[in-house]
């Protein structure tokens, strides 16, 4: 697969490469990003590959990441168009103002403006609500949102972070009231945090929502560079901010890299290539601080994973998910099919039934 494999994004026209490039590291300001130079190296490296996604957020190094894609798409004439943009609002860049973030129909209109401005375009391709804002009425999102796309300024509505009652709360309303939907779930996804898979993933299923990934790697930790026995990144600053992995954690990334060394592949492009496995996920965030880290992310559309090392992968990384998933699962099953096989799967019987009598 290459970036230009494209997909389709959930239940839209839509599409994507199956990498998002993520510039969340665009902009150096905190010292733990990318300079301007080094984020144009990889965007342009990035697009040359057949890259066409690229996400960002209204707060990303205080609007410097969005600056910076502005800056760049205004000095190639004709390129914005056949980019698919994406940015987020909720973050707010103004102290002491209450109405500077959120998902209220003043803060909406604001931030895209303002996103817009650093931008230096008319319109984004999808515009993400980045957390949930349990202080507006979520019909008031949804109207500003659906307004916006009338207007168009934006074209495709997708929520981040966002709990799934609250998701599936939101889209049920859209399609009831002929607004636009959502379209897209961009959340935390990795071997190292799979808990969305007790309600998220099977909301997105069920909706045909696209699930994009952010933090594939949890903060390096899937990279290669961690070792149970003291290897880290030589980054002091940036080790110091994200910690070091438990004991369960280097579990995983002990049998992340017996299994890369079976591949033949690096950690990190075999922690990217099980994501690409996972049902749901449409297109994967990768957000390189380096030119070398593009690459070796890039590296993971590459590799084929074997049903073995994709159930080694499974099994060690198995995720303790939110009451009721795990009773639904094991016992429902048990409950509802008692033995018999079902869709090529055969299940347990439930034990009492074995030597109790049926009245």
């Amino acid at each position: 697969m290459a970036l230009d494999s494209y997909v389709t994004l959930g239940r839209s026209g839509l599409r994507v490469s199956p990498f998002c490039l993520g510039a969340m590291t665009f902009g150096d300001g905190d010292g733990l990003g990318s300079g301007v130079a080094d984020s144009e190296r990889i965007l342009r490296t990035y697009l040359d590959r057949g890259g066409n996604f690229v996400d960002t957020a209204n707060f990303y190094t205080n609007g410097h990441s969005e600056k910076i894609l502005g800056d760049f798409f205004a000095g190639q004439p004709g390129l914005r168009d056949r980019l698919v943009l994406a940015t987020k609002f909720f973050g707010n860049l103004h102290p002491g103002d209450p109405n500077g973030g959120g998902a209220g129909r003043k803060a909406i209109i604001d931030q895209l403006d303002q996103s817009l401005r650093r931008l230096r375009t008319d319109y984004v391709d999808l515009y993400w609500l980045h957390n949930h804002d349990w202080t507006t009425p979520v019909e008031e999102t949804l109207r500003t949102l659906d307004d916006l796309v009338t207007a168009g300024k934006i074209r495709y509505v997708g929520f981040s972070n966002t709990p799934a009652w609250f998701t599936a709360q939101a889209h049920t309303i859209a399609l009831l009231r002929g607004w636009t939907p959502v379209t897209a779930l961009q959340l935390e996804y990795s071997l190292l945090e799979r808990t969305i898979e007790g309600e998220l993933i099977p909301l997105a299923l069920d909706t045909g929502m696209a699930v994009l990934p952010w933090s594939p790697l949890r903060n390096g930790f899937l990279s290669g560079k961690y070792t149970r026995h003291g290897g880290r990144p030589g980054d002091v600053r940036r080790a110091a901010a994200v910690g070091t992995p438990s004991e369960a954690e280097y579990d995983v990334i002990d049998t992340l890299a017996q299994v890369a060394e079976e591949a033949g592949a690096s950690s990190a492009a075999v922690a990217l290539a099980w994501l690409r496995t996972r049902p749901a996920v449409t297109s994967i965030l990768v957000g390189p601080r380096r030119l070398d880290h593009l690459e070796d992310n890039l590296a993971g559309l590459e590799v084929t994973l074997t049903p073995a090392q994709i159930a080694a992968l499974d099994q060690v990384s198995a995720p303790t998910l939110n009451y009721p998933a795990e009773l639904n699962g094991r016992v429902g099953q048990m409950l509802m099919y008692a033995g018999a096989t079902v869709d090529g799967e055969k299940t347990e019987v439930y034990p009492p039934l074995l030597n109790g009598d049926r009245y």
